[in-house]
């Protein structure tokens, strides 16, 4: 398990010449820190101005965030199983015909589960951004870089979680699927986006 290595150990695997972890498992690994700097900042005792308002409000994002960053830890494994499981569909026999047919099959069903992965990404990435935006306006000043650089690792791995769904998107026969992915793909980024700019506006306020 990825999760379970030491960062030196992860870094190196990563460095490694082997197909898997990639981009995937990069991507959840960099949102997953990004909410736990979140779930840090929601958690300290002060907050940005003192109020009963500002400890309501982020002891309501703390759950939330909570659980968005162990879904996202677990997407980190659950990338590289998906991949390897691509790799090894492209790695059936395919000598006669019935092979091509299983062969085909399993790379279209191993594809779609390295495409529902990165969405997943996606979606908690987006989720976090969201919360972002509370911890930023309710957080301790004093950890407002430590935000910044919460609000910028979600942002990043929501964009590397894109181009591992797209990239796959392109070789997927499902037309409806890949259409409707396509569809949630450009409402999860506008989303981001907007999440995004909201809690830097209120980073520098």
């Amino acid at each position: 398990m990825l999760t379970d290595k030491s960062v030196r150990d992860l870094l190196a695997a990563f460095a490694s010449s082997d197909p898997t972890p990639g981009g995937g498992s990069a991507s959840a690994i960099a949102s997953a820190i990004g909410a736990s700097l979140l779930v840090m900042v929601s958690g300290l005792p002060k907050t940005r101005g003192g109020s009963d308002e500002d400890r309501a409000a982020l002891a309501a994002a703390a759950p939330a965030l909570t659980g968005v960053q162990q879904q996202l830890t677990e997407a980190v494994d659950l990338d590289t199983t998906a991949y390897d499981r691509v790799v090894a569909a492209y790695k059936m026999p395919k000598a006669t015909l019935s092979e091509q047919d299983a062969r085909k099959a399993a790379i279209q069903h191993a594809l779609r589960g390295a495409t529902d992965v990165p969405l997943g990404v996606m979606r908690l990435s987006s989720l976090a951004l969201e919360q972002a935006r509370t911890v930023a306006a309710h957080g301790h000043r004093a950890a407002a870089s430590d935000v910044g650089v919460a609000v910028a690792l979600l942002g990043a791995g929501l964009r590397g979680a894109r181009l591992n769904v797209e990239i796959n998107l392109g070789s997927l026969t499902d037309t409806a699927y890949a259409d409707a992915a396509r569809v949630e793909v450009a409402h999860l980024s506008e989303r981001a986006a907007l999440a995004i700019d909201a809690a830097e506006a209120l980073l520098r306020g």
